[in-house]
């Protein structure tokens, strides 16, 4: 399933500039940034509540914001895109 991953973390202080470090290597770990704290992650539900549960210890909940956005199966004519940085097909072969 398509779910689209968006995070507001606050910088203002060293601390907060680490969990947006962590918050978007976690996410880099199961998806592809599509614009800077967005990500389109191809999961299945045991990804997806992994996902969650790391991305929820790292936030300050206070400060910090988190949405999931649960796309599904039948993404394709979902999601339209303009304009610069074509998305790849995560789920065909990569080729280098």
């Amino acid at each position: 399933m398509l779910v689209l991953v968006t995070y507001d973390v606050s910088t203002v202080t060293s601390g907060g500039q680490k969990r947006l470090r962590r918050v978007a290597k976690a996410c880099q770990n199961v998806g592809q940034r599509v614009q800077n704290s967005v990500f389109e992650c191809i999961v299945d539900a045991t990804q997806l509540a992994r996902l969650k549960i790391e991305l929820i210890q790292i936030i300050n909940e206070e400060h910090d914001s988190i949405r999931f956005y649960i796309l599904g199966k039948n993404y394709e004519n979902k999601v339209e895109h303009f304009g610069t940085k074509e998305s790849i097909n995560l789920e065909e072969p990569l080729l280098f």
